[in-house]
């Protein structure tokens, strides 16, 4: 499996960072759940775990889709771009995908000159983290 995973990294275009989009998408509605970053690290361990990994920007390590709320991304496919450059995870989301307790991280739309929340949280974000995020 290795092998086939490094033949797999050696087609995906990292910026200058070494990271690369992802966007993941719940498998059976293709519904758009959230966009992270993963770096080489992040790719295999989803392709070896079954288990969307990504990396974390701002905590400047990598991170388990559920590690801390619980709400799991289990890979059904990975998919990369014509250009190489950005990653598509189809997946089955247990629960949310967003920090904020929503179903998906796009719940504001451009509407009448404004910003407007279209989904409310299904979960608040003190019950999955213990504490409120920022």
């Amino acid at each position: 499996m290795s092998d086939a995973i490094d033949k797999a990294l050696a087609e995906i275009k990292f910026d200058a960072d070494g990271l690369v989009p992802a966007i993941a998408q719940q498998h059976d509605t293709g519904e758009i759940l959230m966009v992270a970053w993963m770096n080489r690290d992040a790719i295999r361990v989803t392709l070896e775990e079954g288990r969307a990994c990504y990396w974390s920007r701002s905590r400047q390590k990598l991170w388990r889709k559920g590690e801390t709320s619980n709400q799991v991304q289990t890979l059904k496919e990975f998919r990369l771009d014509c250009d190489g450059d950005t990653v598509l995870l189809l997946v089955d989301q247990d629960g949310v995908a967003c920090h904020t307790g929503r179903r998906n991280c796009f719940f504001r739309a451009w509407r009448d000159g404004g910003w407007v929340e279209i989904a409310q949280p299904l979960v608040s974000p003190e019950k999955l983290y213990g504490e409120k995020p920022t």
